[in-house]
């Protein structure tokens, strides 16, 4: 017999000794399963809400927009005055959307996202960089954005957030 055995038996018997007078603890805890409830990850609710926002954009309807000067449009009932801010670029955007080589519908969803987004997280102005390129995008953003219960107001960005290519956009954030 090795000394490691001796010292394994040993070990063991002193254990023994020590648990000699234990119960056997009885589980009467019952662990309840997790509930399952209809749980969504985040991608698929937002791009829910997305769709709910991309309904309010129509191919068709075009709504009267000053075709002089630079792109500027004001729900009823804003001020001329927020425009005016708008332009000089008083309102800084917290939220950028570069559409940039995208089709029609994919900007068209795109910009639905970030108008849900920016009333998610309560950002009251963004900017839409279209670019100038083919002015497709250009001339449809507007149309677009013209079209949106939540927009309140936007304008031809200032040089130093996109000039001709972009947009600064006013939204309407509801009190929660």
């Amino acid at each position: 017999m090795s000394k490691k055995d001796f010292n394994l038996d040993e070990d063991f018997s002193l254990f023994q000794d020590a648990v000699k007078g234990v119960k056997k603890i009885s589980n009467d805890t019952i662990i309840a399963p997790r509930r399952q409830g209809p749980k969504q990850d985040k991608a698929k609710l937002s791009a829910k809400e997305a769709d709910n926002h991309e309904f309010y954009f129509s191919d068709e309807f075009e709504p009267h927009l000053n075709e002089t000067g630079p792109t500027q449009y004001a729900r009823t009932g804003v001020s001329k005055y927020e425009v005016k801010k708008l332009r000089r670029g008083v309102y800084v955007p917290d939220m950028y959307l570069d559409m940039h080589g995208m089709t029609q519908q994919e900007a068209k969803r795109e910009l639905a996202a970030m108008i849900a987004a920016c009333i998610k997280e309560s950002v009251a102005c963004c900017c839409v960089m279209h670019g100038i390129g083919k002015h497709i995008l250009k001339q449809k953003a507007p149309l677009w954005l013209a079209q949106h219960p939540d927009v309140m107001a936007f304008h031809q960005a200032p040089l130093e957030f996109g000039g001709d290519g972009a947009l600064l956009v006013l939204i309407e954030i509801p009190e929660r």
